[in-house]
C-alpha cells in the first residue's frame, strides 16, 4: 500500500467521526481494517495508530483550524473539508516525518478526489495560512 493509499484510508476512517461516537468509531475502524485485503499488518497498525493519534488531538486541531479559517466556523464547513483539514493539520503540526509541503499537497489531492470544485482551493488557502 502506498503512503497515499494509507492516507486515503485514514481520511475515510476519520470522516466517519462525524457520524459515530468514539465507541462506535473504533468498531468502524476494526471493520474497515479487517476488509483491507491488499495491506500488511504493519500498514493496518499504522492506520489504526494514526487514527487514534488524531482523535487524541482533535480538540487542539479544531482550535488551530478555527483560528486559521477566518470567517468559517467548523460547523459551517463541509464534513469532507473539515476531515481533510484535520488530517493535514495533524500531519503539519504533530508528525515531523511529513514535510509541510507534502501534507498540503496530499490534502489538496484528497480534496480533488472527495470534494467539490471549490474544495481544493479552500483547503489550500486554509493550510497556506498555517504554513
Amino acid at each position: 500500500m502506498t503512503r497515499r493509499e494509507i492516507r486515503k484510508n485514514v481520511f475515510l476512517l476519520l470522516f466517519r467521526k462525524e457520524f459515530y461516537d468514539n465507541g462506535d468509531l473504533m468498531e468502524q475502524l476494526d471493520i474497515h481494517l479487517s476488509q483491507l485485503q491488499k495491506s500488511t499488518e504493519e500498514e493496518k497498525s499504522y492506520i489504526y495508530e494514526r487514527i487514534k493519534a488524531i482523535l487524541e488531538k482533535i480538540n487542539v486541531i479544531d482550535d488551530i483550524l478555527s483560528e486559521a479559517a477566518s470567517g468559517w466556523t467548523l460547523n459551517r464547513m463541509g464534513k469532507v473539508e473539515l476531515t481533510i483539514l484535520r488530517l493535514a493539520v495533524y500531519e503539519m503540526r504533530f508528525d515531523d516525518s511529513i514535510p509541510v509541503k507534502v501534507a498540503i499537497n496530499e490534502a489538496v489531492e484528497l480534496a480533488k478526489i472527495f470534494g467539490g470544485d471549490d474544495t481544493p482551493g479552500f483547503i489550500n488557502g486554509v493550510l497556506a495560512k498555517l504554513a
